[in-house]
């Protein structure tokens, strides 16, 4: 088998980018539900419900566990890698985009005389998430682990 064969045989890392995918198929859907437009960025870019980072590293702990066992050197650095980054998510990351957002606010009242920026011009504002957001995305991982673990 080749390295591609043996890379999307491996459950470990299935779990972990099908988890990562879901979740920013499912962003970019909620998105355009509630803004009523359609942003191809939301197909990549963090921030948002539900949190893909969350989804990710969740899956990834999961599956390590089902795969190696909880009592394995694996999943304890998987689980502390994921309380790390969503932890993250809601802490350092979500403070720099309310910092963004009044930046970008105090640049179109002051330099602007209150003309709206472009897109291109303004800070990144969805960049952290909040804790519903990070809930959401860890429940969504979990359950794409336990799939993906069974059928694999």
């Amino acid at each position: 088998m080749g390295f591609f064969g043996e890379l999307f045989g491996n459950v470990i890392f299935v779990s972990a980018a099908l988890g990562w995918l879901i979740a920013q198929v499912v962003k970019t859907i909620i998105h355009t539900i509630v803004t009523k437009e359609f942003v191809a960025e939301r197909l990549v870019g963090s921030g948002g419900m539900p949190s893909c980072h969350s989804a990710t590293v969740c899956a990834l702990s999961v599956a390590t566990g089902m795969k190696c066992g909880v009592s394995s050197p694996e999943f304890a650095i998987a689980v502390m890698l994921a309380i790390i980054v969503m932890y993250d998510a809601m802490g350092v990351r979500r403070e720099t985009g309310i910092q963004a957002k009044v930046l970008n606010e105090m640049i179109e009242m002051f330099t602007n005389m209150g003309k709206k920026m472009s897109a291109e011009e303004k800070l990144k504002e969805f960049i952290g998430h909040t804790p519903l957001q990070v809930l959401v995305g860890a429940i969504l991982g979990i359950i794409v682990a336990i799939v993906v673990g069974n059928i694999m």
